[in-house]
């Protein structure tokens, strides 16, 4: 099945993916498995990240989605609050229930201590694959607005074609100008004759992209989630609680899994 050739061309994977998405839904698409790159600090992993990444299996049947916790950010000069250790670990407990979710250490810090660039990341992941596998690039709003600042930006969505999620609590919508203003340069933007879909109510709006060089792919927006969640508001909903009840650690409002609300209890995390 492709679920064990993944798994061995793969090296990098944190652990084995579990039975994934029913077979039915690969056979109605054809073709090979439909795989998710899905990166972040995920510092911590929090409903928000699972509620996007949910969406997009739904809605562009996906076989798996890859959680690549990065080692590195470019963009993010204070880098994270927890080590990717631990990170990974969280990540790892977030996703556990989750059928079609896996964890990869594909975004792994390097050994030189040099920033993780997503084209090259995704480069690697794609060599790894299957060559039948259909790669994506999942993203919230707020890191496709900052695309333009991206190491080679716009080889991005020719390498893995990109879905992109509302920015939490904010429904997405956009006007094509407003998305063609996103773009990295050099890149042209259109609607595609096919109408949006609804797969079990997740919305999805597709255009086309085209590159210089007369390449073409797809971009895929999902516009209508609603998940007023932020890893920084985490972080202090987390502080305030410590500090407020030391040996009693809750979230009153569930923004976390419990396990890794336990988990960040016990690696003392975020304090």
């Amino acid at each position: 099945c492709y679920q064990s050739r993944v798994i061995r061309r793969c090296a990098r994977y944190h652990e084995p993916m579990r039975n994934t998405m029913p077979e039915a839904s690969a056979r109605t698409h054809g073709g090979g498995p439909r795989i998710a790159f899905f990166g972040g600090s995920f510092d911590p992993p929090h409903l928000g990240h699972l509620a996007v990444a949910r969406a997009a299996r739904t809605a562009l049947a996906l076989d798996t989605v890859l959680f690549a916790p990065v080692g590195a950010q470019p963009l993010k000069q204070h880098g994270s609050t927890a080590s990717f250790e631990d990170r990974v670990e969280l990540t790892r407990l977030a996703i556990a229930a989750e059928p079609g979710f896996a964890v990869t250490l594909a975004d792994a810090p390097k050994p030189s201590g040099a920033p993780n660039y997503t084209i090259d990341t995704l480069l690697s992941l794609r060599a790894e694959l299957p060559t039948d596998a259909v790669l994506f690039c999942l993203m919230g709003a707020d890191a496709f607005f900052g695309l333009r600042q991206w190491h080679r930006s716009a080889e991005i969505p020719f390498v893995a074609t990109l879905i992109v999620a509302s920015r939490p609590g904010q429904p997405l919508e956009l006007v094509l100008s407003d998305l063609k203003a996103a773009l990295p340069v050099g890149l042209m933007i259109e609607p595609t004759p096919v109408a949006d879909e609804f797969s079990s109510g997740v919305e999805v709006r597709r255009y086309l992209l085209k590159n210089p060089q007369g390449q073409k792919t797809g971009l895929y927006l999902l516009p209508g989630l609603d998940v007023e969640i932020s890893a920084s508001q985490v972080r202090d909903q987390i502080r305030q609680e410590l500090r407020a009840v030391e040996d009693a650690f809750t979230v009153k409002h569930q923004l976390l899994p419990q396990a890794v609300i336990e988990a960040i209890r016990a690696r003392g995390l975020y304090r």
